[in-house]
């Protein structure tokens, strides 16, 4: 007899996506799903409810989003709302019509208050509009949170969200423009060391930013998943 636990994972070739396909042999009894955007279109709602009736999973870690760096926010703001909450309302929707009673979704710092009094906290969530390079993906990612709450509230549901801090590894994205920061200063510093010039970081040096290495961070996820 079988008695594996399902667990379906969205964006599954993704950055942290794939560092669960590094972790997943640690886990014996559970099997890990990896949905990309091969398998199912997530913001095709009937397309994506085949797939996860096909797998019948037990747990949904939601990692999938229509994502990219700070100019690639800058410059397409309404298509970084409009995916990601449909891509998130269909996900949550699909989970409580199937009766899945457990989901992790994963949000970003971006969403926190642009003016905000530091060390900053979960509370802090809804004080103030996101700084407005990325309000269309920063907004999108308050209503999943939002969304969670309301069915935690109103069917006893236990969808939760975590706030990782900027996550860097292996398969992440290193694109000059679309990048986030560690991999696209590592890619700077290639250019600059094989082009023979001087290698630039901008910025004062004053501001403080915090990294959480995708293993770490998928390891967290699974202690958050069985709590």
């Amino acid at each position: 007899m079988n008695l594996k636990k399902n667990i379906i994972i969205t964006g599954g070739s993704g950055l942290v996506g794939s560092a669960f396909q590094k972790i997943k042999n640690d886990y014996k009894d559970r099997e890990f799903i990896f949905l990309t955007s091969k398998d199912a279109d997530l913001t095709n709602y009937d397309k994506s409810k085949q797939v996860f009736k096909l797998y019948n999973p037990n747990y949904v870690i939601h990692l999938a989003a229509y994502v990219g760096g700070l100019y690639k926010n800058i410059n397409n703001n309404v298509e970084m709302y409009e995916k990601n909450t449909i891509i998130n309302l269909n996900v949550l929707k699909i989970c409580h019509e199937l009766n899945i009673n457990k989901v992790v979704c994963c949000l970003s710092t971006c969403i926190f208050p642009d003016n905000i009094i530091y060390p900053i906290n979960e509370s802090q969530l809804h004080l103030g509009p996101p700084h407005n390079s990325n309000k269309g993906y920063s907004y999108a990612k308050r209503m999943l949170e939002i969304h969670c709450s309301l069915y935690n509230k109103q069917y006893n549901r236990n969808y939760i969200c975590v706030i990782p801090t900027n996550v860097y590894g292996e398969h992440d994205n290193f694109s000059l423009s679309d990048g986030h920061v560690i991999p696209a200063l590592i890619h700077k510093c290639f250019l600059s060391n094989i082009n023979n010039k001087e290698f630039v970081v901008y910025g004062t040096g004053k501001p403080l930013r915090q990294f959480i290495y995708s293993i770490d961070l998928a390891k967290l996820i699974i202690i958050v998943l069985h709590l």
